[in-house]
């Protein structure tokens, strides 16, 4: 049992850290009081920025290739999430359907633009991150084993993002504006608080990290834009709900649904795994996603004014 645990870890945390850095991004979002579904097309935005980025620096400057994409997909996931932003807040759109309406183009609009540049649609890239060990904590008995062993640079960047997030979002002043705002806008405008740049700002944020997401599925585990992140963006949504829209409680979400991520993709390779049917395995994190959202749907305690439009004229 403990090999088993010791060969899916890995895995399992090359699936979670995008999974994580991309609910944080919903965090932000949600907290302001705009429901970004668009996650997802977000992620494909990301994901297709960085593989052209990589592809076309890689052969002059393979050491710095990677993180120059990483910061185009963080750069252009907030440029795209705009959309996202007029609709919802100028224009005061439906929040879902324009989360949808982002999920089509970015993946439409991705693969046009995939298939001019390479005729095939999917954009390869040779380097990505390597995974390394660190030194002295990698020794440490059991948890060396498991945290400090083969891992990738940007586990250790996402999980100060994560704590970053939290000091924002509980020990700062924008953090309490961006809160109030998802909570009492009206109360909030009231104060002085300027609301729809303040969820301005926080849509930004989501789909700068949502595209951090998808281009670190790219440089980790992936090595290839085929024009989907295998409903990563959807998944993410999941654990910010399982999460209570807490940063520390996302963290635990992501982390299982990480895991059940890894279970399904690495069965075959693992002897104890492949007495289950396949089928069962493919389906389990989807499974265990709509069982999460059913049990959790009724005692879930999103922002009060989460999905509601903010009009500044009314009261």
């Amino acid at each position: 049992m403990w090999g088993i645990v010791v060969q899916v870890f890995p895995y399992a945390i090359a699936f979670t850290i995008p999974l994580l850095i991309t609910a944080l991004g919903g965090l932000f979002s949600e907290r302001s009081g705009i429901v970004n579904i668009g996650l997802e097309g977000l992620m494909v935005v990301g994901f297709f920025t960085g593989a052209l980025v990589i592809y076309r620096l890689e052969a002059f400057m393979p050491g710095s290739a990677v993180w120059i994409g990483l910061l185009a997909a963080f750069v252009a996931g907030a440029l795209f999430s705009l959309l996202h932003a007029f609709a919802s807040i100028n224009l005061n759109a439906n929040q879902v359907i324009s989360g949808t309406a982002i999920n089509m183009i970015a993946g439409a609009l991705t693969v046009y633009l995939a298939r001019n540049i390479t005729g095939s649609g999917n954009i390869h890239i040779v380097h990505g991150l390597v995974r390394k060990s660190v030194p002295v904590l990698s020794r440490i008995p059991i948890i060396g084993k498991l945290f400090f062993t083969h891992t990738y640079a940007t586990t250790w960047l996402i999980l100060a993002i994560l704590l970053i997030s939290w000091f924002v979002l509980y020990k700062t002043a924008f953090g309490l504006r961006l809160r109030a705002c998802g909570e009492h806008p009206q109360a909030a405008d009231s104060a002085g608080i300027n609301v729809y740049l303040m969820r301005y700002i926080a849509v930004m944020i989501s789909g700068a990290f949502a595209g951090l997401g998808g281009a670190i599925i790219l440089v980790t585990y992936s090595g290839e834009f085929n024009g989907t992140v295998g409903g990563q963006g959807f998944l993410a949504l999941a654990a910010l709900i399982f999460g209570q829209w807490k940063p520390l409680g996302i963290l635990g979400a992501t982390l299982f649904f990480g895991f059940a991520s890894t279970i399904a993709n690495v069965s075959q390779v693992i002897p104890a795994l492949t007495r289950i049917p396949g089928i069962l395995l493919k389906t389990f994190p989807y499974v265990i996603t709509l069982i999460v959202l059913v049990i959790f749907s009724k005692t879930s305690q999103a922002p009060r004014a989460s999905g509601e439009p903010y009009d500044k004229g009314k009261r």
